[in-house]
């Protein structure tokens, strides 16, 4: 597994603690920024991650920004991206399993360190249920095509 994770400004310290938890559970990642807090736009982190996970340059992703919405918003209009906006450990491990969810996106001005490990933690090692639920995502799919691939 590889990851990409990415923040803007306001999500740098909790992407920071992500980073410190990936290594310690030698999870190879790739961090396309931001590298500090000083301003940065959060469309332009949450395209880099999203571009690189829909084109399967890495498996899955991690978005922070202060509350983890904008970042959800804009890495959801990349095709093929399913970015679940996760605050607890129920909703990281649905967002694995019934949504295949391929990025997981949290709030630095949310959620504390520690419960941003756990998430990530329970949606690392959520496996995907397929059956009813891969219908569903079918059904997202070819929502996209219809879009001619391509979110609004």
């Amino acid at each position: 597994m590889r990851l990409a994770i990415g923040s803007d400004h306001g999500g740098f310290h909790l992407k920071s603690e992500i980073i410190a938890y990936l290594t310690e559970q030698n999870i190879d990642y790739y961090d396309f920024g931001a590298y500090s807090t000083d301003a940065v736009d959060y469309p332009d982190c949450a395209a880099a991650v999203a571009e690189a996970v829909a084109g399967g340059e890495f498996s899955r992703g991690i978005l922070c920004c202060g509350t983890g919405i904008g970042v959800c918003i804009a890495a959801n209009k990349v095709a093929g991206i399913r970015a679940a906006l996760c605050h607890d450990t129920f909703s990281a491990r649905m967002a694995g399993e019934h949504n295949n969810a391929n990025i997981i996106t949290l709030g630095e001005r949310v959620i504390g360190p520690g419960l941003a490990r756990d998430i990530v933690g329970a949606w690392l090692a959520a496996r995907f249920a397929a059956g009813r639920h891969a219908r569903r995502i079918e059904k997202i799919t070819e929502m996209e095509k219809k879009q001619g691939g391509k979110r609004t």
